[in-house]
């Protein structure tokens, strides 16, 4: 009594067309009916009078009364939909499938997601102005996973079909890993966000592994274990190459100990074993070298990502590596670069040097509000460094925009200055969005702000209470609304203020000292909780391994973290330090320096005076009357270096040299002289 129309198999390899006919065979064997419930439809495949791999069959359906054919509301589309993608997963292919009928002549049609092949390589689009923000992607994945330990990579490969040896970046953590069901989601384009919004927790929008894994090469393969199960997933071009639709292979098994099987509750062993040898004929990976990469887990949780056919720049590829020197100084450590050393362009940015921008070791050590996971770079570890508490003369602002509070630290970093930095971090969800953001008069004068940093954590702005986020999908940046230009104009207003109250107090000393943060803090390596130093401490008599029950802290892992209040200003009295002399502000140093004849002596005195600097807007240092009278012809010369942003006065007494030598003074050392025939008695020689 219901009507019906004919399904034809398409089956696009032997193995579909060999599963297709074990089912027919099922159904006329048995005398039995398929019943698929798709809401608001009820398809009845009734049993073939002949089964065989190319056997038509006849489909019986019928409507539910809450949705008829001519108004199918758009829930109802989308669950059909998300069959398809579910069909997708299974069986790495989804077609669209055509139904004719009823007897009346109406047609009905419905159409399941097909996504071809060169879509993989459209999604690393979405990272093409920075290459760093798509392994910035997985390393998001390993926080929300919870890992405390993630090591990145690149090492050689060789290839099965080529037999050339090839770079692999390789991504592994410590973390939960992912079952089945987990795995499957993370290949699937998009999923729905969570309903519930997890604070520290990154990942929303379900497409970040497929666009940070397809900018950085065009392969990459997925080994995941849990407590229970373990899995291996697919993402290919090379594969994919020559196709009609994206197919994914997944392989996952049971895990009980050491031993593992196929899980037959998910999957078929003969689709299992159909997918693993898609992957070991397109990929480097053998059941060898897969057993020895799961060795790696070390019988417990985990992810590794392993990404080869890396992106080309050029006669190269996008990312150049550099192996750590062990036992050498920082400057020998490992990293990756982006090759062509290239600094991303910002609003007003006058910048000499951004390292974040090029070297992803530099990029980690502030990727996080708040450091937790030990991170390394071809084999050696990354000094995480919170901005927050990495500055000088630290003010905190509080406020309040759109009645969400928001907390701004800003302080001022000699780094920074030196390399004509300055600008506003912006964290979200605890992960670095924006870096170096110039805002108020930053963004219209070279000099204005320079060496001014400012830390913004704007999870409560720039997520709505109905589940919308102004963030980009590719994490690198936010959506124009009326939260952010608001949250712009504030920040504006307060760098302002504190470059107007602060500046004139801040001392540019040169002569290699260093300026110290205003509280030193320790991480402890079991909690990876940041402690507080008592002032003064010298941080080198830390141990390479510190917890906190160790001296100076003293406590236990429980304890809470500690932190400047909002409102207060922290100036450490001893400014600068390390292993560094302190600047007088006058240095006085006297001489004698005999010819070799030993007849002709001379005395040079040197007084080196540090004013205080007042602004930087007004462009350089206005002589005064004094200084302008001390350049007349007398028995001193007066010269500003303002690239020092110092004044050196230099009394020679008894001259007996034609010429000083050239160069800065240094008075530090034994000053190596040319010595000639003696000058006119009374002469003034400047130092050039």
């Amino acid at each position: 009594m219901l009507p019906q129309f004919s399904l034809d198999p398409a089956p696009e390899n032997p193995y579909e067309k060999n599963e297709w006919g074990r089912f027919l065979n099922f159904l006329h064997t048995n005398d039995m009916i398929a019943i698929a419930d798709l809401e608001p439809f009820k398809f009845y495949i009734l049993p073939p009078a002949k089964a065989s791999t190319s056997t038509p069959v006849s489909v019986a359906y019928e409507i539910s009364k809450t949705c008829n054919v001519d108004t199918i509301p758009r829930d109802c589309e989308s669950d059909n939909s998300l069959a398809g993608s579910h069909m997708t997963e299974e069986h790495g292919r989804s077609d669209t499938l055509k139904m004719r009928g009823p007897a009346n002549g109406q047609t009905l049609g419905k159409n399941y997601i097909r996504a071809d092949p060169s879509y993989l390589k459209t999604l690393g689009q979405a990272h093409s102005g920075w290459i760093f923000g798509g392994i910035a992607e997985l390393v998001d994945n390993s926080r929300d996973a919870e890992a405390s330990k993630m090591d990145i990579f690149v090492e050689m490969i060789k290839l099965k079909k080529s037999g050339k040896e090839v770079p692999m970046l390789s991504v592994i953590d410590n973390g939960q890993g992912m079952n089945h069901d987990e795995i499957v989601k993370m290949v699937c384009f998009g999923h729905k966000q969570p309903d519930k919004d997890v604070k520290d927790r990154i990942g929303r929008f379900g497409v970040g592994f497929k666009t940070g894994a397809m900018r950085l090469g065009r392969d990459a393969l997925v080994l995941t274990q849990t407590a229970n199960s373990r899995s291996l997933a697919f993402l290919s071009q090379s594969l994919n190459e020559g196709k009609d639709n994206i197919e994914i292979p997944i392989v996952s098994y049971c895990r009980q100990g050491q031993q593992v099987e196929i899980d037959t509750a998910v999957m078929s062993e003969s689709l299992a074993k159909n997918n693993l040898k898609a992957i070991k004929e397109f990929s480097p990976f053998d059941k060898y070298l897969i057993g020895e990469k799961a060795a790696l887990f070390c019988g417990g949780t985990g992810t590794q990502i392993y990404i080869w056919n890396l992106d080309e720049w050029g006669s190269g590829y996008c990312l150049d590596w550099h192996d750590g020197v062990y036992g050498g100084s920082s400057f020998h450590q490992g990293d990756i670069f982006v090759r062509s050393r290239r600094i991303r362009s910002r609003q007003g940015q006058v910048s000499v040097k951004v390292p974040l921008d090029f070297s992803l070791r530099a990029y980690l050590e502030v990727v996080f509000l708040i450091p937790r996971m030990k991170m390394f770079v071809q084999g050696t570890l990354v000094k995480s460094r919170p901005l927050a508490r990495f500055l000088t003369n630290t003010v905190v602002e509080a406020g309040d925009i759109l009645g969400n509070p928001v907390e701004l630290t800003l302080g001022y970093s000699e780094l920074e200055w030196e390399q004509g930095n300055c600008g506003i971090f912006l964290y979200w969800h605890g992960r670095l969005i924006e870096a170096y953001k110039r805002v108020g008069g930053m963004i219209h004068s070279a000099d204005v702000g320079r060496g001014v940093i400012g830390v913004i954590d704007v999870t409560n702005l720039m997520d709505d209470k109905d589940g919308r986020v102004w963030v980009h999908n590719n994490k690198q940046g936010f959506q124009d609304s009326e939260s952010y230009a608001l949250l712009e104009e504030w920040l504006a207003k307060k760098v302002d203020e504190y470059w107007d109250n602060n500046f004139d107090s801040l001392k540019l000393h040169k002569d290699n000292n260093i300026y110290k943060p205003d509280c030193e803090w320790v991480q402890c390596d079991k909690c990876r909780k940041w402690r507080m130093l008592p002032h003064n401490y010298d941080i080198r008599k830390l141990p390479v391994q510190w917890f906190c029950y160790m001296q100076p802290f003293g406590g236990q892992c429980s304890d809470e973290e500690q932190k400047m209040e909002p409102g207060t200003v922290n100036v450490s009295d001893k400014r600068t330090g390390y292993d560094c002399k302190q600047n007088d502000s006058v240095r006085i140093k006297e001489e004698d320096v005999t010819n070799a004849s030993g007849k002709d002596q001379r005395r040079v005195r040197f007084k080196v005076e540090e004013p205080v600097l007042k602004t930087l807007r007004r462009g350089s240092p206005t002589p005064s009357n004094e200084n302008a009278e001390s350049r007349s012809p007398s028995s001193t010369a007066l010269r500003d270096e303002h690239t020092d942003q110092r004044r050196v006065r230099f009394k020679v007494e008894r001259p007996s040299l034609k010429r000083l030598r050239r160069g800065p003074p240094t008075p530090n050392h034994n000053a190596k002289c040319r010595l000639s025939s003696s000058p006119k008695p009374g002469k003034v020689y400047s130092h050039r």
